[in-house]
């Protein structure tokens, strides 16, 4: 089982983020390595959100906590759902 972190961003998304970009890509790295990260990526035209798949629901939640994109404002909104891959 997985959970996918589901990240809406505000409108001036690449301008917001610029100064919170090293420590949250640091962070990232960091699960990734642990193995409670498979993948990351924000979306692109429109630059409006992202998704991350973790491989439990406590990192994914631990991380919208300590992520400098939702304590500076440049994430709107955020959910959390479980996926169940059935291929892969």
């Amino acid at each position: 089982m997985y959970y996918i972190l589901f990240y809406d961003y505000v409108a001036d998304v690449a301008e917001r983020r610029a100064p919170h970009r090293a420590a949250h890509l640091s962070l990232l790295q960091g699960l990734h390595q642990d193995g409670k990260l498979v993948m990351a990526g924000a979306y692109t035209d429109p630059l409006d959100g992202a998704a991350l798949v973790f491989t439990e629901r406590a990192a994914a939640e631990a991380f919208v906590t300590s992520d400098p994109y939702v304590a500076n404002g440049v994430v709107s909104d955020h959910r959390i759902r479980e996926w169940n891959v059935v291929v892969g």
